[in-house]
């Protein structure tokens, strides 16, 4: 995994609320076992017309909003416990995820492959969809070392949560068997001494 220390992006706006797993990745997806492609079925009925033709309404098809930040409404990531809905937000580009509330097993998966979830407070949120639709170019810097997220627009900054032992993996490029390897030295040490 690519290591995840600070990221400055502009971002989609998605101010919808209950965005289940099934809505970001439709389940005729689910039969492939590799990561790759994910991507471009990213919110695949949202996008998509039946006949292929892109839907101009949705927000990932309109060229004003475009980054690594996607930030969605409350309780983003219900649902199912796919994997695929990870794989996809990734697939596509995004590094973090920003809501007021996520879906437990959604943020882990989502943790596990790279992809930062940043829960903030729905007042900061609101702040963040009205400076966007006002202006497509705002921006947002997570600093995941100080656990702090900044719009960049008004210099407003808010703390976030996160596992003690993901920040470490996300900041030192690790996924788990990586991070075990990594302690392999200590491991055998702990394993002689007994």
């Amino acid at each position: 995994m690519e290591k995840f220390i600070t990221l400055t992006s502009t971002v989609v706006p998605l101010p919808i609320e209950n965005v289940d797993t099934d809505q970001i990745i439709p389940a005729r997806f689910l039969k492939a076992t590799d990561k790759l492609g994910f991507g471009n079925n990213l919110f695949a009925d949202w996008r998509y017309n039946k006949d292929g033709s892109t839907k101009s309404d949705f927000v990932l098809n309109n060229t004003l909003y475009k980054g690594e930040i996607l930030v969605a409404g409350k309780n983003f990531g219900s649902g199912s416990s796919r994997e695929h809905a990870a794989w996809a937000i990734a697939g596509y580009g995004f590094k973090v995820v920003v809501s007021s509330f996520f879906a437990d097993i959604f943020s882990n998966n989502a943790l596990n492959n790279g992809v930062l979830t940043v829960v903030v407070t729905p007042d900061f949120l609101s702040e963040i969809f009205t400076n966007v639709n006002a202006d497509p170019k705002t921006s947002l810097t997570v600093d995941l070392l100080n656990q702090s997220i900044t719009n960049n627009k008004t210099g407003r900054l808010e703390k976030f949560e996160i596992n003690p032992y993901k920040k470490e993996c996300l900041l030192n490029g690790l996924d788990d068997i990586d991070y075990l390897l990594s302690k392999k030295a200590q491991i055998e040490q702990y394993e002689k001494a007994r």
